[in-house]
C-alpha cells in the first residue's frame, strides 16, 4: 500500500515537471516569434532582387578591298568595337599569310591617309559593314633597326680611316708624316656623336613599334654612310692642312662641340618623359637642368645643339666636306622643326609665345 502512494506521488511529481517544462518551452517559442517579427517589420517591405542588364557585344564586320582593282580580297567577320586598325590587320593576316602587318596599309577611301594601328573601329564605322581599301607597303623594317644601322655604319667607318689602312693610303706616306693633334680629336668627338646616337636608340628613345620601307633604310644608310667615309678621307689623309687659327680655334670649337652634345643629350631625355604624351598632353617644359632652359625660346632644341655641334666639327676640322654635311643636315632639320612647330602651335595653347621653330628669333 505504502509503494503504491509512492509510485502515485511520483508519476504526479512528473507530470507536473512535464506541464511545467511545456509552459517554458511555449514562452520561449512565443519569445523568439515575437522577435523574428519585430526584425521582419523593422527591416522594411520586401525589395525584388535586382536584374543584371547584360551589356550587348557589337560585331562589326570589315570587307578589305584592294586600293588598285577595287575587287574584294576578304571580309574579316566578328571584329568588336574595341578591336583597332592593328586587330584587323592581324585577322587579315591569317586570312592572307602572304601578307604580314606591317606591310599591310588600310584607307577608308582610295587616295586616303593611311589609318594609324592605334585608331578603333568604332571611331571609322558609319555601320556594322566598314570597307577598307588595302595596299601592299612592301617590305618593311623596324625603326629602330633604322637608327641602329644608320649609326653603327659612321662609327666604324671613321675609325676605318682614323687607323689608316694599308689600302686606303700610302703606308710610306702616312708612317713618315705625323698626325696633328685636331685629328686625334676629330676622332674622339665623332665616335663620341654617333655612340651617344647608339645609346640613346637603345636606352632613351621611346621608339614605337611601326615599320618604315626597307628603301628608306637604304637610302639613309648611304646618306650618312657615303659622307662619313667622304668626311674620314680628307681628314684622316697625310696631308690633312690644320685649322688656319691653330689650338685656339681647335679648343674654342671642341669645347662648343662638347657643350652641344650634352645639351641634345639632355633635351632627348625631357622628350623622352611622358610628360608631354597621353591624355594630359602639355608641351614639354624646361627643367632645372640648364641646358633644357632653351625650351623657352624654340620649339625643337635638340634640333638647335644637332646644329651647334656639327657646325663646331666643321669649325674645328675646317674641311669642306663636313661643311657641306654641316648644310644639308640643317636644311632638313629646319623643315623637320618647322613642321613639329606648326604642331605644337594647334595642339597646345600656352604654347602661342614661343615664336621660334629651331633658331632664337630667327627660324
Amino acid at each position: 500500500m505504502f509503494k503504491r502512494h509512492k509510485s502515485l506521488a511520483s508519476a504526479r511529481k512528473k507530470e507536473l515537471f512535464s506541464k511545467g517544462a511545456s509552459r517554458f518551452i511555449l514562452k520561449n517559442d512565443l519569445r523568439n516569434f515575437q522577435c523574428v517579427s519585430q526584425l521582419v517589420l523593422s527591416a522594411g517591405p520586401l525589395k525584388p532582387a535586382p536584374v543584371v542588364k547584360h551589356s550587348k557585344t557589337i560585331h562589326f564586320e570589315i570587307e578589305i578591298l584592294d586600293a588598285q582593282t577595287r575587287k574584294q580580297i576578304c571580309i574579316v567577320d566578328k571584329v568588336t568595337q574595341k578591336s583597332t586598325i592593328h586587330d584587323v590587320k592581324q585577322k587579315f593576316h591569317k586570312a592572307c599569310p602572304k601578307w604580314y602587318p606591317s606591310r599591310i596599309g588600310l584607307q577608308l577611301e582610295c587616295g586616303g591617309p593611311f589609318l594609324k594601328d592605334y585608331i578603333s573601329i568604332q571611331s571609322v564605322a558609319a555601320s556594322s559593314i566598314v570597307t577598307l581599301y588595302f595596299t601592299d607597303l612592301g617590305q618593311q623594317v623596324s625603326w629602330t633597326t633604322v637608327f641602329l644601322a644608320e649609326y653603327t655604319g659612321p662609327l666604324l667607318i671613321y675609325l676605318l680611316f682614323y687607323l689608316r689602312m694599308p689600302y686606303i693610303y700610302d703606308v710610306k706616306e702616312s708612317s713618315r708624316i705625323l698626325r696633328h693633334p685636331v685629328v686625334h680629336l676629330a676622332c674622339f668627338c665623332h665616335c663620341i656623336h654617333y655612340i651617344r646616337y647608339l645609346l640613346e636608340t637603345l636606352f632613351v628613345h621611346k621608339v614605337s613599334g611601326g615599320h618604315t620601307p626597307l628603301k628608306n633604310l637604304i637610302k639613309s644608310c648611304a646618306f650618312y654612310w657615303g659622307f662619313t667615309s667622304w668626311i674620314a678621307y680628307y681628314i684622316n689623309h697625310p696631308r690633312y692642312t690644320p685649322p688656319s687659327f691653330g689650338n685656339r680655334q681647335v679648343t674654342i670649337s671642341a669645347v662648343s662641340f662638347l657643350i652641344s652634345e650634352a645639351g641634345n643629350h639632355f633635351i632627348n631625355v625631357v622628350l623622352a618623359h611622358p610628360n608631354h604624351t597621353g591624355h594630359n598632353a602639355r608641351f614639354p617644359s624646361p627643367t632645372y637642368n640648364p641646358f633644357t632652359w632653351l625650351f623657352f625660346l624654340v620649339s625643337c632644341p635638340n634640333y638647335t645643339y644637332e646644329i651647334g655641334s656639327w657646325v663646331s666639327f666643321t669649325v674645328m676640322t675646317q674641311t669642306l666636306p663636313v661643311g657641306i654635311f654641316t648644310l644639308l643636315i640643317s636644311i632638313q632639320m629646319s623643315l623637320w622643326a618647322q613642321k613639329k612647330h606648326k604642331t605644337y602651335l594647334k595642339k597646345f595653347n600656352s604654347y602661342m609665345h614661343r615664336k621660334s621653330a629651331m633658331i632664337p628669333f630667327i627660324l
